[in-house]
């Protein structure tokens, strides 16, 4: 029996920090599906529909071989149930993160206990990222190239390009 995980997230816009836990993931288990939350009723402000985040996802995996990505609007628990994920995966970045990560494993554990989680630690390196700290200084025009793959660099500047608060109207939230 393959050992199936799902990586959860909303991914708006995948990063470096992202990007290395996805493949580290790879290495543990048989198959990971990144799992790009769909809101249907968003409880914040999404930057890139839910196509693009999928197409940028796919093509900074550039055809790494035992993942996929699919798009969910469900519980996390409901849709690692759908495509029989014996496994969540979640990251850890800083210690302040912990206690959301407890409670929200607690709570998945109540709602599916044959669905484990698992958290893995960032690398040092990308402790600081978030997609809330990429989208900011994008929309601010600074450089974050160091932080995602190109594909997602050019997208978020084409997003606010020539912008600087004149043609880009929606609100950039300032916490994910």
């Amino acid at each position: 029996m393959k050992r199936r995980a799902l990586y959860p997230g909303t991914f708006d816009p995948v990063h470096y920090g992202h990007l290395d836990l996805m493949k580290r993931a790879c290495e543990l288990f048989d198959e990971v599906v990144v799992g790009v939350y769909d809101h249907a009723r968003p409880s914040k402000s999404i930057l890139f529909p839910i196509e693009e985040r999928i197409n940028m996802i796919e093509q900074a995996l550039n055809g790494q071989d035992n993942i996929s990505v699919m798009r969910y609007s469900s519980l996390t628990v409901d849709f690692a149930r759908q495509i029989r994920a014996k496994i969540i995966i979640r990251g850890l970045r800083v210690f302040s993160d912990f206690e959301f990560e407890f409670r929200l494993a607690l709570a998945n554990q109540r709602l599916s206990p044959e669905v484990e989680n698992v958290n893995l630690m960032t690398r040092e390196q990308h402790t600081f990222l978030s997609g809330t700290i990429v989208r900011e200084i994008a929309s601010l025009g600074g450089d974050v190239s160091s932080m995602v793959p190109p594909n997602v660099a050019q997208a978020l500047h084409e997003r606010f390009s020539g912008t600087n608060g004149d043609d880009f109207n929606r609100p950039v939230p300032l916490r994910d």
